[in-house]
């Protein structure tokens, strides 16, 4: 394999239960001199079952003590999706679509605002992700309109989190949105159409696109578009931290052709770069369906498909190709992990707990501190 690409395996279940046994006779999981080691990750979770209560809170990862210990957990009203950590510590969570509920709670978990689109007789819904403006006054969430069942953007007070105003997504089920270099917004509109109660309808009438408005007023400065209009864009990510001009964007893809053949063999990444929106490789998962995205390894990409149960590296050194560096069920949630050395690892939830995996350094694996099922994103907080 070309040394541009990463060299290191990937860790499936076998592997797993190896790491597990070695790690009970090991002092502690060996890490450069002066790496981090600890990580601390803002979470969504519920118990074992489907009917058990939903959660968020802050994870600790300790990587000398091999010990993944909740700091503290914060009731939420429904399930949750996205979240956000915020400079101060505290966290950001979403309802999940169609949204109801918007939250912040501090670092040690109290709660410290709630808004509540279903008491206030909102017109719109939360699509359940949100980001921090580049002056850091406002807050941008992803909303639908209910009657009409285009796609909003809330313009929301950081502070009190109350809307402020309302813009135009052009198109319809917007998802994720992130800023770009300059400060402008970047949206995936899924282009999926959805009954109130989220139920998706009309396939055949899906416009998925990205989008760029301005941050100051919504207006419409540009739109991409795929050739095949069943690939919902979902979910982003920058290939570069802080994001500049040479920073190119990864856009998570999901399937929605009716034939299973079509998704089995859709594309699950698209990139932006240099105004150009392209899918780099057919490669995908198998089922056509990338849950989320995160940058790793020097300008590439981590994808998961918890339908997989995989999570799969794609680097521009090889942009033909995706390489497994997780084979575990549910893999899911993902997040940038800074690691021991050069190249950025990531953090992979999964159904027996959270697997880290970094290009200089071997796979690992600490379990949950009890029964949990995370949801489908979590952030890096902080690293110390």
């Amino acid at each position: 394999m070309s040394p541009t690409v990463v060299d290191g395996i990937a860790m499936n279940r076998r592997q797993l239960l190896l790491t597990l046994a070695g790690l009970a006779a090991m002092p502690k999981l060996a890490l450069a001199a002066g790496a981090a080691t600890q990580a601390v990750l803002g979470a969504a979770w519920r118990g074992p079952n489907k009917s058990d209560p939903y959660f968020a809170g802050a994870l600790v990862a300790d990587w000398e003590s091999r010990k993944l210990a909740i700091r503290y957990a914060v009731p939420l009203p429904t399930r949750p999706h996205g979240l956000l950590g915020e400079a101060d510590g505290s966290l950001l969570v979403v309802g999940v679509r169609p949204g109801t509920w918007l939250l912040r709670c501090d670092d040690k978990g109290q709660l410290m605002q709630q808004v509540r689109l279903d008491a206030d007789d909102s017109p719109t819904r939360l699509n359940g992700h949100i980001v921090l403006g580049a002056r850091g006054d406002v807050l941008y969430t992803t909303e639908t309109d209910l009657k009409s069942g285009r796609g909003r953007i809330g313009v929301r007070d950081r502070l009190s989190l109350q809307k402020l105003a309302e813009w135009d997504s052009h198109g319809v089920d917007p998802h994720q949105l992130v800023l770009d270099h300059e400060g402008q917004l970047i949206v995936a509109n899924g282009g999926v159409p959805r009954t109130p109660a989220d139920k998706k309808y009309d396939l055949h009438r899906m416009d998925p696109s990205l989008v760029r408005l301005d941050a100051k007023n919504g207006q419409l400065l540009r739109q991409w578009k795929l050739d095949d209009p069943r690939l919902s864009l979902r979910h982003l990510a920058w290939s570069q931290t802080p994001v500049d001009a040479d920073a190119y964007l990864g856009i998570a893809i999901q399937a929605e052709h009716d034939e299973a053949s079509k998704r089995m063999a859709a594309p699950i990444l698209a990139i932006l770069d240099d105004n150009k929106l392209f899918v780099p490789t057919r490669a995908n998962d198998g089922i056509g369906y990338a849950g989320d995205i995160s940058a790793a390894y020097n300008g590439g990409f981590a994808l998961s498909s918890n339908q997989a149960g995989l999570a799969q590296l794609w680097h521009p050194g090889k942009p033909d190709q995706l390489t497994p560096i997780v084979e575990l069920q549910e893999a899911y949630a993902l997040a940038g992990w800074t690691g021991p050395g050069k190249g950025g690892g990531v953090l992979v939830a999964t159904a027996l707990g959270l697997v880290r995996w970094h290009p200089t350094a071997k796979p690992a694996m600490l379990p949950w501190p009890q029964p949990m099922a995370l949801d489908n994103h979590w952030v890096l907080l902080s690293e110390a």
